[in-house]
C-alpha cells in the first residue's frame, strides 16, 4: 500500500502509514478529537459517490424463491444497487446527504445531485418496496440495513433543500414499511444478538433510536427504550478481553454501553455501567486499536471499521460522566490509528463502506448524540 497522508482534525497531526498492508505501532494518544474539515469530508465523499453506480461486484443477500428471481442488482433493488450490497449503499447516501449539507461545494457541479435525483424517484423505491414484501425476503437487511436507511430519512428529513425534501417523501414508505416491521420484530426477540458484525441489536437499536428521537417519532422511541431495557437490563460485567472476534466492525460491549446511555437517566445509566462494564470507571483502563493484516479481505478490513465504531461508542460513553473523560484519549487513539488508511485507492472491500463509519465516529466526537 502506498503511503498516504490525510490531514485531519487533530492539531499537529498527519497519519501515516507503512506498506505492506500492515499496520506495526500505535501512535500514542492524543487529546484532540477528531473534526470534519474539508480535507476529511473530500476524502469521505469521495468514497461513497465513486460507487454510487457500481453495480459489480455485488452480494445480493437475498432468498430465491423461483428462477424468475434471478435479476441483476439494478433491476432488483433500482435506489440501492451500487457499493457492494444493499446496506453499503444506503449508508453510503447517508454520508453524501450529511457531506452535502455542510459543504455544498463538495458537489458543486451538482453531479451527484443529479444521481440522487435519479436514484430516489417514487417509481424506484416502489421497486424497492416489491422486494421488501417478498415473502421470501421479509426478513431481508433485518436489522442493520433497516437502521441505517432510518438515519438516511433523518439526514433527508432535517435539510433544508427541495431535492431533500423530495427524496424524503420518495422514501417515505419504505422507512414506514421497516418501522413496523421492526416494531413487530422486537417484541419477538427473546434474546438480544451480541455479534460483532450486522446482526448486532444494539448497535442497530441505537441508529434507530436516534432517527426516532430526530423525527419526533415517540411510538418508535418507546418501543426501542421499552426493548432494549428488558434485553439488557440484568446483563453484568462484560468481559472486553474476548473481543475483538476476527471478522468483527461492532464491540459487543461497547455497543450495549452506548445505547443504553440513550436509555437511562444519567444517574441510572451511571449506576448499570459500574455493573455491565466497572472496568472503564479506572483511570488505567487501556484497550488496543485493532490491526488489519490485509486490506483486501473483505472480512479482516472490518477490523478498521471496528476502530472507528469503538471511537464512536467511547466519545458516547464518556460524555456521560467526568469519572470516563479518559475514554476519549482511547477514542481519539483508535480513530488515529484507522483514519490514514482511509482513501480511494485503498482496496475495494474497505473503500465502499468505511468512509461512513469513520464520519460517524467524527459526528460523535464533536459531540453528536
Amino acid at each position: 500500500m502506498k503511503k498516504s497522508f490525510l490531514l485531519f482534525g487533530f492539531v499537529g497531526a498527519l497519519c501515516v502509514m507503512g506498506c505492506n498492508r500492515e499496520q506495526k505501532t500505535v501512535q500514542a494518544p492524543e487529546t484532540e478529537t477528531p473534526t470534519l474539515t474539508v480535507e476529511l469530508a473530500e476524502t469521505i465523499f469521495s468514497l461513497p459517490t465513486h460507487c454510487l453506480e457500481v453495480e459489480y461486484p455485488n452480494k445480493l443477500g437475498q432468498t430465491l424463491g423461483s428462477a424468475a428471481d434471478l435479476k441483476t442488482p439494478k433491476a432488483l433493488r433500482p435506489v440501492f444497487y451500487g457499493c457492494y450490497d444493499w446496506h453499503s449503499s444506503v449508508h453510503g447516501y447517508w454520508s453524501i446527504v450529511k457531506l452535502m449539507q455542510k459543504y455544498p461545494a463538495l458537489d458543486s457541479a451538482g453531479r451527484i445531485r443529479d444521481v440522487l435525483n435519479r436514484h430516489i424517484t417514487p417509481e424506484n423505491v416502489a421497486q424497492e418496496m416489491a422486494f421488501f414484501q417478498d415473502e421470501n425476503n421479509l426478513s431481508f437487511e433485518r436489522t442493520y440495513g433497516w437502521a441505517w436507511l432510518f438515519k438516511l430519512q433523518e439526514e433527508m428529513q432535517q435539510w433544508q433543500d427541495p431535492d431533500a425534501s423530495r427524496w424524503a417523501t420518495a422514501l417515505q414508505p419504505l422507512v414506514t414499511l421497516l418501522v413496523d416491521r421492526y416494531t413487530s420484530y422486537l417484541p419477538k426477540l427473546v434474546y438480544p444478538i451480541r455479534a460483532g458484525q450486522h446482526d448486532n441489536s444494539a448497535f442497530s437499536l441505537t441508529l434507530s433510536l436516534e432517527y426516532a428521537n430526530a423525527v419526533g417519532d415517540t411510538a418508535f422511541a418507546s418501543t426501542i427504550k421499552e426493548n432494549a431495557i428488558r434485553l439488557f437490563e440484568k446483563d453484568k460485567g462484560c468481559n472486553l478481553a474476548y473481543e475483538p472476534s476476527g471478522y468483527d466492525f461492532l464491540s459487543p460491549c461497547l455497543e450495549e454501553a452506548n445505547l443504553m446511555r440513550m436509555v437511562y437517566d444519567k444517574e441510572a445509566y451511571q449506576h448499570w455501567l459500574k455493573t455491565f462494564m466497572p472496568a472503564l470507571y479506572k483511570a488505567d483502563f487501556a484497550l488496543e486499536p485493532a490491526i488489519v493484516k490485509d486490506r483486501t479481505d473483505g472480512k479482516l478490513v472490518h477490523l478498521d471499521g471496528l476502530n472507528y465504531s469503538r471511537a464512536a461508542c467511547l466519545y458516547g460513553i464518556a460524555g456521560t460522566d467526568p469519572a470516563l473523560a479518559h475514554l476519549k484519549e482511547i477514542a481519539n487513539a483508535h480513530f488515529r490509528f484507522s483514519i490514514g488508511n482511509l482513501h480511494a485507492k485503498d482496496d475495494y472491500m474497505g473503500t465502499h463502506w468505511l468512509g461512513t463509519f469513520a464520519l460517524y465516529a467524527v459526528e460523535k466526537g464533536s459531540g453528536g448524540n
